[in-house]
């Protein structure tokens, strides 16, 4: 069978393609530009390498004709990011495709009501990236479930390992706070710490891919959360990661107004949209009826991503 992932030179597709390759499958990347995957795979080898810049084709009405062309049986689509983008693949593969696998986000929702939070728990996003992420999970759904387009829809978390800064227990991704826990350094937080985040490994994302493919009658018309078995309080973050640097944590508080002149513009607003957003998800759905069982809690997916930023400088144990 022959694999058409769209974007898979980035974090998921790095694990991702490598698994596909190992199935049996025949890959196809299309991407704007060329790129190495953030861990080396021989598999990529075997991997067929196609340049299209998918904004300038969508411009043209091209895009999914392109993408059909090429004859999959199978369409992952890593980069879509607006509900048009997702109707012109749908229009051009309409028929032609065994499966279509769209990568979304837990940003779908926006505050939980009950948690862990369910797939089925009513839409409520805030946000532009969330809100077209919503629709585009809305309309996918709706062409799944009343016209037979093959469409599976899987929402990672806050995606980590190594090879870029995770999420960190400040909100935001200065590796910086990483180095102040590590040095036994006081780390202020917004609040009291108690907002959530919900991290997944990226091989545990390109899993849940891969279970969805090899559980094809399970998971068309469905949408699934990927992230770790729990999500973690700011706080609780923040000491366990000062405990794995071998340090007591010092942490203190302000509230938001007051903590928000303590970091940059564009921290606070990477802070504020998590804490805003605090997801907490369920994996429930996607264990029943995928098979998805992840490897990394959020602390060992974490901790292995700073592993990389120690090893690399970027964070000073």
């Amino acid at each position: 069978m022959r694999a058409v992932i769209i974007g898979g030179s980035g974090h998921v597709g790095t694990y991702l393609v490598p698994r596909l390759v190992a199935s049996g499958f025949e890959v196809i990347n299309v991407s704007r530009q060329q790129r190495a995957p953030y861990t080396p795979h021989a598999a990529w080898k075997a991997v067929r390498q196609v340049t299209l810049d998918r904004a300038a084709e969508e411009a043209a009405g091209t895009f999914g004709e392109q993408i059909r062309a090429l004859q999959p049986d199978v369409v992952i689509d890593m980069i879509c990011f607006t509900l048009d983008s997702a109707r012109q693949l749908v229009e051009a593969l309409r028929g032609h495709i065994q499966h279509f696998l769209h990568c979304g986000t837990i940003w779908i929702h926006g505050p939980s009501v009950e948690v862990p939070t369910t797939e089925e728990q009513p839409r409520r996003p805030f946000g532009d990236y969330g809100i077209q992420k919503a629709q585009i999970e809305s309309y996918l759904l709706d062409e799944a479930r009343r016209r037979g387009f093959p469409a599976t829809l899987l929402h990672p978390g806050h995606i980590v390992g190594p090879g870029w800064e995770p999420l960190n227990p400040a909100g935001h991704f200065n590796p910086a706070v990483f180095t102040t826990l590590a040095q036994g350094q006081e780390l202020t937080l917004p609040n009291l710490g108690m907002e959530t985040v919900h991290h997944v490994h990226a091989d545990d994302v390109a899993q849940a891919f891969m279970q969805a493919i090899a559980n094809r009658s399970n998971a068309i018309g469905e949408s699934f959360h990927v992230v770790s078995p729990a999500a973690l309080s700011l706080r609780g973050y923040a000491e366990s990661m000062a405990a794995w640097f071998g340090q007591p944590a010092r942490l203190c508080y302000l509230p938001w107004e007051q903590w928000r002149t303590t970091v940059s513009e564009q921290e606070a607003s990477a802070t504020w949209d998590h804490i805003a957003h605090s997801p907490n998800c369920s994996i429930a759905k996607a264990q029943r009826l995928l098979g998805y069982q992840p490897r990394y809690s959020s602390l060992q997916a974490v901790c292995e991503a700073v592993t990389w930023l120690v090893a690399h400088q970027i964070v000073s144990a």
